[in-house]
């Protein structure tokens, strides 16, 4: 307590570990004038003063790298309780971020990032020096880059068509094998690649300032010399990822971007971009609460719409410009069709997709049509917040940051829990009864409709265009989404007890490149971030609520199994909308479920 009692007129000067003697000094000086004023007697100056000052260091988990966070829980304390109150107030803020979380999604941000930026080619050095005299010198002169991390600066010394030998800062030397340059081709026009690098003077030149890794802290030692280095990249894309718990709302993780030095603008709560086809899942749920189902069959086919005077014609196309008519509202969806998506919002009606969003709180947008295949802009945070709702049973939530606040005298002033519990007050462990809380949430769609459009996007990762996350063999869910010329890419999925979304993009709006999607660009990161997430997990199926019927039928023609079946799959049902024949549906021409020719019975198919 002395010493630090001593310490703020100078912390650095004090410091127990680069100046001891001055610390114990300092300490000694109060204890000498603790004893002046009568706060202690001799023997304990004598005691004290006798003993070295111990340091015990914090646990890594105690201490978490979450810029972005801790910036948007700075902001809601301002916006609460204003300036002086965040910096002189003396408050205790806990947040709900999960330290382990954080360090998973951030590291698998920052790989997907740097993966998509390898594979789209070298834009060239950092800087340029004269590397024939005083190269460290210069070398130490050329800025830093924000975003570095790990990496560090070199300059090219020499080179043959093998190898390129680097200086680094700290006069040490190194080198870059031809191995760790063939990714680095010419960077061109709208993200188009030059020629394969054959040599090392391809990249790079005597005198170029470049990022580099040592291939050591890769543990790649045994395979590479001593000092050996790879070439780095600043990525120039950028990303937002944030992970909830989707029955509270509490906000485990979020990365904003490559570097909070770099840019503190956040892209997961403040950009605002078209979300693409990770919007189709509220689509798809008007249309089941409009009496649809996930067997009814709706017509991938041309769609053409006259917008007016003036106006030309509206005729959107799917990915790859491919049509395979009368299919499934689920094959609709696995594969992301936007003709029969559009033909499904045209038929119940573009309002009651705009409400579905508005309830979801994913935004509130003019009534275009081309809000169905995702035009209408929202952020990263509303639409994972929209995903959860979904996997929760239809149970609004609001995404926070904070679980409690408590002032200087340790009065709880907000908390993010404000159900009432008269059995949690009191001296812990005195009540025997365990506290029961009532569920006050408001309720955003039925259990049943929330849980059809679920097993839908579990059909996403198991057939879709997310089945390259059905390798880690758990039950997960999701949907991608791209934008127009590949402006935006998207991944939103989630587990029983966990939702990820991720979207990656330029802060400039451009083209990602050709056959950039979000199922090669944006689902790989959810996926590395899922691994390591759930790797301690056992498997948790997702829980079908009362009201659903599990019924395996015909996975092309969505009826039931018939000799002729190829392939069947277990379909999620409410009561009376399960398929009890196996006549063929006849498409009805205004969209509206079609009946049977037969007569034998009525069920949702037929929107064409």
């Amino acid at each position: 307590a002395a010493f630090l009692a001593g310490l703020p007129k100078a912390p650095n000067s004090y410091h127990p570990k680069r100046n001891p003697r001055a610390a114990v000094g300092r300490r000694n000086y109060v204890l000498r004038r603790m004893l002046e004023d009568g706060y202690i007697d001799s023997e304990q100056l004598w005691a004290a003063s006798g003993k070295s000052i111990e340091l015990r260091g914090r646990k890594p988990g105690e201490v978490i790298n979450a810029p972005f966070f801790a910036e948007e829980v700075r902001r809601e304390i301002i916006d609460r309780y204003g300036e002086d109150a965040l910096y002189r107030g003396g408050l205790s803020v806990r947040t709900t971020l999960d330290p382990r979380l954080q360090t998973i999604g951030s590291q698998a941000l920052r790989d997907g990032l740097i993966s998509y930026d390898r594979r789209h080619g070298w834009r060239g050095p950092i800087a340029r020096i004269n590397a024939e005299k005083s190269w460290i010198d210069q070398l130490n002169l050329v800025p830093i880059p924000a975003g570095m991390n790990e990496w560090v600066l070199a300059v090219v010394l020499e080179m043959t068509n093998e190898t390129a030998f680097i200086g680094l800062s700290d006069r040490s030397r190194g080198s870059i094998p031809l191995a760790e340059l063939t990714w680095a081709r010419a960077c061109w026009e709208n993200q188009k690649l030059g020629p394969e690098i054959l040599q090392v003077p391809e990249v790079l030149a005597r005198g170029d300032v470049i990022a580099v890794e040592s291939l050591i802290s890769q543990g790649k030692e045994d395979e590479q010399p001593t000092k050996t280095y790879a070439l780095r990249q600043i990525p120039d894309v950028e990303g937002g990822f944030v992970a909830l718990d989707p029955h509270t709302g509490r906000i485990l993780a979020m990365v904003g971007g490559w570097s909070f030095q770099e840019s503190q603008f956040n892209r997961v709560t403040q950009a605002m971009r078209q979300p693409g086809s990770a919007f189709k899942p509220f689509v798809y749920l008007a249309a089941i609460e409009e009496g649809y189902t996930p067997a009814s069959v709706i017509l991938d086919a041309p769609f053409v719409i006259d917008q007016g005077p003036n106006l030309g014609l509206w005729k959107p196309e799917n990915y790859g410009r491919e049509f395979g008519g009368p299919a499934t509202l689920r094959f609709g969806i696995e594969k992301s069709r936007n003709l029969m998506t559009v033909r499904l919002a045209n038929s119940i009606g573009i309002g009651k997709v705009l409400e579905a969003a508005r309830r979801f709180g994913i935004g509130v947008f003019q009534p275009h049509l081309s809000i169905a295949l995702g035009s209408g802009e929202t952020t990263l945070l509303k639409l994972t917040a929209a995903y959860a709702m979904l996997v929760n049973g239809g149970k609004q939530i609001s995404p926070s940051l904070i679980e409690r606040i408590q002032n200087r005298h340790g009065l709880t002033i907000a908390r993010r829990d404000k159900r009432p519990c008269a059995e949690c007050q009191g001296v812990l462990g005195l009540n025997p009864n365990v506290p029961r809380l009532m569920d006050y949430r408001k309720r955003v769609t039925d259990p049943a409709t929330a849980f059809q459009v679920t097993w839908m996007l579990k059909g996403v990762v198991d057939r879709g265009t997310g089945r390259r996350i059905r390798e880690l063999g758990r039950p997960l869910a999701g949907k991608t989404g791209t934008t127009n010329k590949s402006f935006d890419t998207w991944f939103i999925g989630f587990s029983p007890d966990l939702v990820a979304g991720v979207y990656v993009g330029f802060d400039k709006p451009r083209t990602l490149g050709y056959k950039q999607t979000g199922s090669n660009v944006a689902a790989p990161i959810f996926k590395n971030f899922m691994e390591l997430a759930m790797a301690d997990q056992p498997p948790v199926p997702f829980r079908i609520p009362r009201g659903i019927r599990m019924v395996r039928i015909d996975a092309k023609t969505g009826r039931l199994p018939e000799p002729s079946t190829e392939r069947m799959i277990l379909e999620a049902f409410k009561p009376g909308t399960e398929p009890t024949s196996k006549t063929m549906m006849n498409p009805d021409s205004v969209g509206s479920p079609a009946v049977a020719r037969d007569g034998s019975s009525t069920f949702d198919s037929g929107l064409y």
